[in-house]
């Protein structure tokens, strides 16, 4: 990879990635609707909307792989969460195949599968379970990157980041943070690994209580380097309660299932144990 697109360059994960991925590349062009300051050195900044044609041919014009962040990162009304993380991101790869573009790395997230209960083990060959309209978003990405691999060879990694801010502060986030640096480092694989068609791992870093079994990112070549551990005894004795009601207490996706939810929580929630959380 000589030339690399980063979208959504200027959200809460973009604006950490773009530190660690300078100089990573002889190029890496950021890209966001936002102010994104001036280019550093060895980037070129494009200001746009993947939403719109001529700003989407702009960015991915001579680039060589994309790292998808781009989009709306939280729970929206339907209407946006189309136009935007569906028929946007769609639009993007479509651009992106008419461009050249021979690796995509597809930001997901954790709440593709986030109404399965908490203690089952995934690893990511499980069907999809969205906790969201945000999640549903994701499913459908997942979707695409395999659509795309199958049918024009694009390579694309997609990768269900979970909990990516300085440290868990919940039992939950204890097995579902990623330190910013091991999912950079993650990206870089998706873009760089040879011979890949699609894949789906998680973006997390090597926690012990974690319920996603990362077995497909590690044959890949990842090796986290940090770990949630370090906060294991400061959470546990922690008495601020965790968000979120009964739904998403018993759900892998937290507090995002909860906004919404119609069901009958006996038919979510996992029988309870004195260790979970």
């Amino acid at each position: 990879m000589k030339r690399v697109l980063l979208t959504g360059a200027a959200g809460g994960i973009g604006l950490r990635m773009r530190r660690e991925l300078r100089g990573a590349f002889p190029m890496l062009r950021v890209s966001d609707m936002a102010d994104l300051g001036l280019a550093g050195p060895g980037e070129e900044v494009v200001i746009g909307d993947i939403c719109n044609p001529d700003d989407r041919k702009r960015m991915v014009d001579g680039i060589d792989g994309i790292i998808h962040l781009g989009g709306l990162s939280v729970e929206n009304p339907w209407e946006d969460i189309l136009r935007v993380n569906i028929d946007g991101t769609y639009r993007l790869f479509e651009a992106a195949y008419e461009a050249g573009v021979k690796r995509i790395v597809f930001a997901s997230s954790n709440h593709a599968i986030g109404f399965y209960p908490r203690g089952r083990i995934l690893d990511g060959s499980e069907r999809p379970r969205p906790d969201c309209r945000y999640g549903l978003s994701k499913v459908f990405g997942e979707a695409l990157s395999q659509y795309f691999a199958d049918n024009y060879g694009i390579g694309i990694l997609s990768i269900r980041i979970g909990w990516c801010f300085q440290k868990p502060e919940t039992p939950r986030t204890l097995g579902s943070w990623v330190h910013i640096g091991d999912l950079t480092r993650l990206c870089r694989l998706g873009l760089e690994t040879p011979e890949l068609h699609h894949e789906i791992v998680f973006g997390i870093s090597d926690n012990a209580r974690t319920w996603w079994d990362n077995t497909t990112a590690r044959r890949l070549g990842y090796v986290p380097q940090y770990s949630a551990d370090q906060w294991i005894d400061e959470v546990d004795a922690s008495t601020t309660p965790e968000p979120g009601n009964a739904v998403a207490l018993g759900v892998q996706g937290g507090p995002f299932a909860s906004e919404g939810y119609r069901g009958d929580p006996a038919r979510v929630l996992p029988a309870r144990s004195t260790g979970e959380a």
